[in-house]
């Protein structure tokens, strides 16, 4: 599986929390993901692709009582991730590798949250990871997603180009056709379904939800 940087070159890695707080909606995308997730005290909660650890941060914050762990393949986005933690003085544990080969073993999480990392992969890696997170996953165990969706109209399409210039266009052309709940169902989750939209400078960014049966 090949890695893509958050924001494709590692020169730029230390822009990404500025770039993201500039151009989107951030704060209010990732806590309404973190509200979706319906977070209980004791669950263990996986941020998938955690980059710099801002919604495992959130996730924190909103259930002190719950085990969070942050993954990324990133050394250097891992070193961001480790001093905003430290500066926010929370306890979430980081680990490196990639998300198709997450190094827990199975039945591991009641939840399982991502954030803008899935148009980082191919067709294949996609429904690689997704199979992966869903071993993860206790039975009945959540996963929660944002990321870029279906372009709502031509507007929206061409916002997206934007980013498909950036990130390339064979690991994002699933996300702007809606593909991400196919793959969500073949890889065998429940109830999979698109909570909510947001309309942003650079297209359409999904939530989504899935039940691990």
């Amino acid at each position: 599986m090949s890695y893509i940087p958050a924001l494709r070159y590692e020169s730029l890695t230390r822009f990404y929390d500025p770039v993201l707080r500039a151009t989107l909606k951030e704060d209010r995308f990732k806590r309404l993901l973190v509200e979706q997730a319906a977070l209980q005290p004791k669950h263990r909660v996986l941020d998938v692709g955690c980059g710099t650890a801002t919604l495992a941060i959130l996730v924190k914050q909103a259930c002190p009582e719950a085990d969070v762990t942050g993954l990324d393949g990133d050394a250097k986005v891992l070193d961001l991730a480790r001093a905003k933690i430290d500066s926010a003085g929370l306890d979430i544990a980081l680990a490196q590798g990639l998300a198709s080969e997450a190094p827990f073993p199975p039945g591991s999480f009641d939840r399982i949250v991502s954030s803008l990392m899935f148009h980082h992969l191919t067709t294949e890696e996609k429904r690689r990871t997704f199979t992966r997170v869903r071993e993860l996953l206790r039975p009945g165990g959540e996963v929660h997603i944002a990321d870029w969706g279906k372009a709502q109209g031509p507007a929206m399409r061409v916002a997206f180009l934007a980013i498909q210039l950036l990130d390339g266009f064979e690991t994002t052309t699933d996300n702007v056709r809606g593909l991400l709940p196919t793959y969500m169902t073949e890889a065998g989750f429940r109830g999979v379904e698109e909570t909510h939209r947001e309309t942003t400078v650079f297209g359409t960014l999904s939530l989504y939800r899935g039940v691990a049966p």
